[in-house]
């Protein structure tokens, strides 16, 4: 069910142009605030543009901005997790007490909502801004991971053969340890898309006209009561997106996972 979820959304954010059937940008004054009819399935919003193309627009920002902020994210909790795990020590007293409790002291939105309104709105400085408190709960997991793994057999033999430190990580650590990054990626998506919707709704994240599921949500509120579709579709499409990648998330920790299989009589 939440690959369905995914792979539909992906469509709606790869092939927006082909799929919506109007400009998602385009003003029609007169059909301000219509319900859902057989000419706007979810009706249209406060300017009268299309809702149905609005949210398959919206769905390239909020799947494109995911994907950045999981990818930055993942490759600097790779990078500083492996690091700390790996050589322990100095280096991974640091790294662990003082940089990631440095950034764990701090609400990760609110650190997003500092950088964004120091910066700008936009959907690169969206990115970075939501990277910022992202990579630490990678880092945190690759580096309990790499602590258990690196006083392997395997990787002693590594050593012994006098092979270099990246090459132990790259070839011989990371390979055993990235299961739960993955499964933690696939949460950290629904996180992401959240967060994001978060931004849009208090006017940080991608500038007007651009379609956004939060911006949709901030615009609507002003006529819950009298056009609730305003509202109502847009928090739909955050929860269905949200969902599906929690759903495959939680599929993967059970496919992965070997006792969990077993329980399962997989």
């Amino acid at each position: 069910m939440g690959l369905v979820l995914v792979v539909v959304f992906a469509g709606f954010a790869a092939f927006a142009p082909w799929i919506a059937p109007y400009d998602p940008a385009a003003i029609n004054l007169p059909i301000r605030l219509d319900p859902p009819s057989h000419a706007h399935w979810l009706g249209t919003d406060e300017l009268g543009r299309d809702i149905l193309s609005r949210i398959i627009y919206g769905a390239r920002i909020s799947m494109v901005v995911g994907t950045s902020v999981v990818a930055n994210s993942l490759l600097l909790g790779l990078i500083i997790g492996s690091v700390a795990g790996y050589y322990g020590g100095r280096i991974d007293r640091f790294v662990n007490v003082v940089v990631m409790n440095a950034f764990l002291s701090f609400p990760g939105i609110l650190l997003a909502i500092a950088f964004v309104a120091f910066r700008g709105p936009g959907i690169f400085n969206l990115v970075i801004a939501l990277s910022l408190g992202g990579w630490v709960g990678y880092a945190r997991l690759v580096r309990g991971q790499v602590l258990a793994v690196r006083e392997r057999e395997f990787v002693e033999a590594a050593h012994a053969l006098g092979a270099s430190d990246l090459h132990i990580i790259v070839r011989h650590i990371l390979p055993n340890i990235i299961q739960p990054v993955i499964v933690q990626a696939a949460i950290g998506m629904a996180g992401a898309i959240l967060a994001e919707a978060t931004m849009s709704f208090l006017g940080l994240g991608v500038p007007p006209p651009t379609a956004s599921w939060g911006t949709m949500l901030n615009d609507g509120r002003a006529y819950l009561f009298g056009a609730p579709h305003l509202v109502v579709f847009p928090a739909l499409a955050v929860m269905l997106a949200v969902l599906s990648f929690n759903f495959i998330g939680d599929a993967l920790r059970d496919y992965l996972d070997p006792r969990a299989r077993i329980e399962a009589g997989i």
